[in-house]
């Protein structure tokens, strides 16, 4: 199955936080993060694993009780049931990788 490239489709989840589900399949769930500079996510957890790589920006992760600056080009882990954040320092696009498939970020 393809997805094409669309500038629409985007969710807004919190503010400053853009989600859009790229595609999906029976195990995991590909999605782009558009996050705007002084946004946040707050502490959470979720049973999904979490793989994310920084296409641009800066933001600072926390995962468990360890915080990391992550710059373009970074990748991360987060297992599922950790609780951790994040802290947009500048405007940043992230890709991050589900498993199982988060049923909330499927597409309407």
């Amino acid at each position: 199955m393809i997805y094409h490239h669309s500038p629409e489709n985007y969710k807004n989840i919190l503010p400053g936080v853009l989600l859009k589900t790229l595609t999906y399949g029976e195990k995991t769930l590909l999605s782009e993060f558009k996050l705007s500079k002084d946004s946040e996510l707050p502490r959470h957890s979720h049973p999904q694993e979490q793989i994310g790589y920084l296409v641009s920006g800066h933001i600072r992760l926390t995962i468990g009780d360890d915080v990391y600056d992550v710059l373009p080009g970074d990748s991360w882990n987060v297992p599922g049931d950790i609780k951790h954040r994040a802290e947009i320092i500048e405007d940043s696009v992230a890709i991050e990788v589900f498993s199982p498939v988060r049923e909330d970020y499927l597409p309407e």
